[in-house]
């Protein structure tokens, strides 16, 4: 745990239980709303191709999960930390024109 709170530069091990929470929280969360998103597009597991299906509904899932992510470590208290962490994953992908950029 020592390492986590040093790389993630946290404060206290309550704060990395809190960011773990946050992680599983949120990738249930992105799941569950994938699953009506990919219905809305005419995507059904049954009718379609699973090498055509099962990729569209993982990016779909980790987009989600990006965009949720800051919105549920909100709910607990760790905004600014999973802000970031969005952020760069974001600009990692090449979404770098969603952010401000510093003058």
């Amino acid at each position: 745990m020592e390492k986590l709170r040093q790389r993630w530069g946290l404060t206290s091990n309550f704060q990395v239980i809190l960011i773990i929470i946050v992680f599983s929280i949120n990738g249930s969360f992105a799941a569950w709303v994938a699953k009506p998103l990919t219905e809305f597009i005419g995507l059904a597991k049954e009718t379609t191709n699973p090498w055509i299906f099962w990729p569209i509904r993982i990016g779909l899932i980790f987009v989600i999960y990006q965009f949720t992510l800051p919105l549920v470590g909100f709910c607990f208290g760790q905004f600014k930390f999973f802000k970031a962490f969005s952020k760069k994953t974001l600009s990692r992908m090449g979404f770098k024109f969603l952010f401000k950029q510093d003058a």
